[in-house]
Protein backbone atom coordinates (compact mmCIF):
# COMPACT_ATOMS: atom_id res chain seq x y z
CA UNK A 1 0.00 0.00 0.00
CA UNK A 2 2.79 2.11 0.75
CA UNK A 3 3.80 1.97 -2.51
CA UNK A 4 0.99 3.86 -4.10
CA UNK A 5 2.32 7.29 -3.07
CA UNK A 6 6.29 6.44 -3.03
CA UNK A 7 6.00 8.94 -5.82
CA UNK A 8 4.97 11.95 -5.46
CA UNK A 9 4.68 12.96 -8.86
CA UNK A 10 2.04 10.49 -9.57
CA UNK A 11 -0.79 12.63 -7.06
CA UNK A 12 -2.74 15.01 -8.30
CA UNK A 13 -3.95 18.47 -6.92
CA UNK A 14 -7.75 18.75 -5.34
CA UNK A 15 -8.54 20.59 -8.57
CA UNK A 16 -7.52 18.42 -10.55
CA UNK A 17 -9.40 15.48 -8.39
CA UNK A 18 -12.46 17.56 -8.15
CA UNK A 19 -12.68 17.79 -11.66
CA UNK A 20 -12.38 13.92 -11.89
CA UNK A 21 -15.21 13.39 -9.47
CA UNK A 22 -17.57 16.12 -11.20
CA UNK A 23 -17.22 14.45 -14.42
CA UNK A 24 -18.07 10.97 -13.54
CA UNK A 25 -20.63 12.12 -11.83
CA UNK A 26 -21.90 13.49 -15.01
CA UNK A 27 -21.89 10.28 -16.48
CA UNK A 28 -23.44 8.28 -14.24
CA UNK A 29 -26.38 11.12 -14.09
CA UNK A 30 -26.40 10.78 -17.75
CA UNK A 31 -26.68 6.65 -17.80
CA UNK A 32 -28.76 6.49 -14.56
CA UNK A 33 -31.73 8.89 -16.02
CA UNK A 34 -34.62 9.43 -13.57
CA UNK A 35 -36.95 7.92 -15.96
CA UNK A 36 -35.23 4.35 -16.05
CA UNK A 37 -36.81 1.77 -13.72
CA UNK A 38 -35.33 0.26 -11.20
CA UNK A 39 -35.78 -3.53 -10.75
CA UNK A 40 -38.64 -5.28 -9.35
CA UNK A 41 -36.98 -6.50 -6.23
CA UNK A 42 -35.18 -3.25 -5.61
CA UNK A 43 -38.51 -1.42 -6.50
CA UNK A 44 -40.28 -3.70 -4.11
CA UNK A 45 -37.80 -3.20 -1.12
CA UNK A 46 -37.85 0.22 -1.75
CA UNK A 47 -41.63 0.36 -1.07
CA UNK A 48 -41.21 -1.64 1.87
CA UNK A 49 -39.08 1.09 3.20
CA UNK A 50 -41.49 3.99 2.31
CA UNK A 51 -44.20 1.97 4.01
CA UNK A 52 -42.16 1.30 7.35
CA UNK A 53 -41.28 4.88 7.69
CA UNK A 54 -45.11 5.78 7.33
CA UNK A 55 -45.24 3.54 9.88
CA UNK A 56 -43.04 4.62 11.97
CA UNK A 57 -44.47 8.04 12.29
CA UNK A 58 -47.82 7.24 13.61
CA UNK A 59 -45.98 5.68 16.87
Amino acid sequence: MAGLFANDSEQIDRRTSRSICDAVGERLQQSLRPESRLPTHLESLLNELRKRDRDGDAH
